[in-house]
């Protein structure tokens, strides 16, 4: 298949759903006891309700939404510190736009914007160099924010940087890996998933082997999956067969683009410039033994969190940050609750008025139930 038509067939879909159908009524699957498969990625989160697969499959699938996306597992110390960066005079602060509006204790990104920091959007960390070249009397900062999707962008960055001798750029490094958090969430006893869908994005970087853990270690299915609708159908399929027949086994259904042992260069890039954090917190997972990264040694010039001595680089060390009073992100990421479940859900906590992470990342669960899942007309007909 070469065309995105090709991946929202409706015949196609039909077809899979129709064999979706079948073999939940042979694992005996209902409503009130569902089969419960995770999705990792925020990506598929939001095609799920995008086009409505939540509602076409069989009663008997409940999707489980997982952590996300880097945005949504982003602590709130982490948004203070990129704001006490940002707040610096001699500092141009460069991001991603879907951080900006990401609530902090005292205020956002773009908040601190509004108060005079000098708070950039980006589309690339190459962005970020360009700007340290035309300003070098200025320290431009770059939010170094993802999985091991971006990851490989920004070490190359670094690397450029540090062929350059620009000793005016630096990364304030939050990269975070997922298997981890995948191994936290199958260790919560409170937590009961038969299978996934696996991150098609962070695969195409890693490949598939370094997820081999749920399978061989936990006995359960998962499947790394595209975003097109008959990419999920599909996943979910071959999820629903591996229970059915008995086996536990970490499938690749996004096979046109996700190599099996990942892509060399990315990784080696990766291997260079990052080490693994000792532990790093995540949102409502709070803090996860080596699930994050750090710049090492020899690029340290480039370290924003050694420069400015802050975060995990700050004398005295650091402490985690409370959620807001009322707001469920924790739980909604670790698959306690849905979206609607939360309190805050459409009323405390809207697009323009966010409590968490959730409702303003692109990625995130409780905006795509506010824009896909019909749950905005709900809250404003019930007020």
């Amino acid at each position: 298949m070469r065309y995105v038509e090709e991946f929202r067939d409706p015949k196609a879909a039909k077809a899979l759903i129709a064999a979706i159908g079948a073999m939940a009524d042979r694992l005996g699957a209902t409503k009130a006891g569902p089969v419960r498969i995770m999705e990792i990625c925020g990506g598929h989160t939001h095609a799920i309700f995008r086009y409505g697969l939540d509602k076409l499959v069989h009663e008997g699938i409940e999707f489980i939404h997982g952590p996300g996306c880097p945005v949504c597992v982003l602590p709130m110390a982490r948004v203070d510190e990129c704001v006490e960066i940002a707040e610096k005079p001699e500092v141009i602060f460069t991001t991603f736009g879907d951080a900006m509006r990401v609530p902090g204790t005292r205020k956002s990104l773009l908040q601190a914007k509004a108060d005079g920091a000098d708070v950039r959007t980006v589309y690339s960390p190459l962005d970020a160099l360009e700007l340290a070249r035309r300003n070098p009397d200025r320290e431009v900062v770059f939010f170094g924010l993802g999985f091991e999707t971006t990851t490989p962008s920004t070490a190359l960055s670094i690397q450029q940087a540090a062929r350059e001798g620009l000793a005016n750029f630096s990364v304030f490094c939050n990269h975070i890996t997922v298997p981890p958090p995948i191994k936290t969430l199958l260790d919560d006893p409170h937590m009961v998933l038969d299978g996934f869908v696996g991150p098609g994005h962070v695969s195409m970087v890693i490949g598939i082997h370094p997820l081999d853990f749920v399978a061989d270690d936990y006995g359960k299915p998962l499947v790394v999956a595209g975003f097109e609708p008959l990419d999920l159908l599909q996943s979910v399929l071959m999820v629903l067969t591996q229970l059915a027949e008995g086996r536990a086994e970490i499938e690749n259904q996004y096979a046109r683009v996700v190599p099996e042992h990942g892509n060399a260069v990315s990784l080696a890039a990766i291997e260079d410039v990052y080490e693994k954090r000792p532990s790093f917190e995540w949102r409502g997972l709070g803090e996860i033994d080596a699930s994050g990264l750090r710049i090492r040694a020899a690029y340290r010039p480039w370290d924003a969190e050694e420069k400015f001595g802050i975060g995990y680089a700050k004398a005295g060390g650091r402490a985690p940050t409370p959620e807001p009073e009322g707001c469920a992100c924790g739980s909604v990421m670790t698959g306690r609750m849905k979206p609607t479940q939360c309190p805050q859900f459409g009323r405390g906590c809207t697009p323009d008025t966010p409590l968490g992470a959730l409702m303003v990342s692109s990625e995130g669960a409780c905006a795509a139930y506010w824009t896909y899942g019909g749950a905005r007309l709900s809250v404003e007909a019930a007020e």
